[in-house]
């Protein structure tokens, strides 16, 4: 137990990055104990903390993620049949970009190449929802329980959602473009380890130049809910003072758009002001799942009425996630 709590505190959540920045910000006159002075610690120590985990996940993703490009990912995912190969879709969701816009050319792509409809929804859910840096991330906020649970209920999600889709027979709500493009079959090169290491590290400098706006906005909204919004008013919207918080959430987080990254710091600070556990959760997945930009995307390859089923199965999907952890918040924090 002790060995957890150490990787929780000092290896992920990086408390003696904390207490560092405190001891500097106090050694250059700033009082620590003030808002102005919690608001610059909880910023700096944040965005610090992110960035590291960021380029360190990153890297060490896309690194695995060489060993699967489109080209191998499909034919992987031709070899199953049946709900094993949405399992498998939703696996391989895990090692792919993290945002949702970065998946819709990957499912175009996959959908294209004439790999079930479901199938390629399961991926098109289960990627920005659950990476495996989402399970770091959240097993340096909420311990690891909560973070293995979360991806657990995300891959389900995934799962079921491209059950559904593949049961209703939604393949004549697709776009004719995606359906009729040319399909081009061609081996993944066989990369060096050094072209592998080149390859994670140009992954990691564009995606951090991608997300870090998103961080800092992220942090910054962070800091001002945790030492600037009263703690009641958050309660009352957010806490068990609400039954319908989980609900307001997720409709809050669809238009906005951000990543994993982004909304850490927010469900950070607002569950440190006494919102509920599953109410921030489905904050975040609402969020990295069907952000309004992404959405704008999918319509481009999918017609109104697939697109609402979409919609449909995340929301509820997120909603129910939310109330679960909800329920059980008392034995999971």
């Amino acid at each position: 137990m002790g060995v957890w709590r150490f990787l929780q505190d000092q290896i992920l959540g990086m408390k003696w990055l904390n207490a560092l920045v405190g001891a500097g910000l106090s050694a250059l006159g700033m009082d620590v104990n003030g808002r102005i002075g919690r608001s610059v610690q909880f910023f700096l120590y944040d965005v610090v903390k992110i960035t590291i985990l960021l380029c360190v996940l990153i890297f060490a993703i896309s690194y695995i993620q060489s060993f699967f490009p489109p080209e191998r990912s499909k034919r992987i995912l031709g070899r199953f049949h049946g709900i094993w190969s949405n399992l498998a879709a939703a696996l391989l969701g895990t090692v792919t970009p993290f945002c949702s816009c970065s998946s819709i050319p990957l499912f175009i792509g996959f959908t294209s190449a004439g790999l079930p409809l479901g199938v390629t929804f399961s991926f098109l859910i289960s990627s920005p929802m659950v990476d495996l840096g989402s399970l770091v991330l959240l097993t340096s906020i909420f311990g690891v329980r909560v973070a293995f649970i979360y991806v657990i209920l995300g891959l389900t999600i995934a799962i079921i959602g491209g059950t559904l889709i593949d049961r209703f027979h939604m393949e004549r709500y697709v776009e004719s473009f995606v359906l009729s493009a040319t399909r081009v079959d061609i081996e993944a090169p066989n990369l060096t380890i050094r072209e592998r290491l080149l390859y994670a590290k140009d992954q990691m400098l564009g995606t951090f130049k991608k997300v870090f706006p998103y961080i800092l906005i992220g942090v910054g909204i962070g800091a001002v809910i945790h030492n600037w919004v009263p703690e009641p008013w958050i309660q009352r919207i957010l806490g068990s003072e609400n039954p319908f918080g989980v609900v307001l959430a997720t409709i809050v987080g669809i238009p906005m758009y951000a990543d994993i990254f982004g909304t850490i710091p927010v469900a950070e600070a607002l569950l440190g002001k006494g919102a509920q556990l599953g109410t921030v959760l489905a904050f975040m997945m609402a969020v990295t799942t069907l952000s309004l930009p992404s959405l704008i995307m999918l319509r481009k390859a999918v017609k109104p009425k697939l697109l609402a089923l979409f919609i449909g199965i995340c929301t509820g999907g997120i909603i129910l996630v939310g109330y679960l952890f909800n329920g059980f918040q008392f034995i999971l924090v």
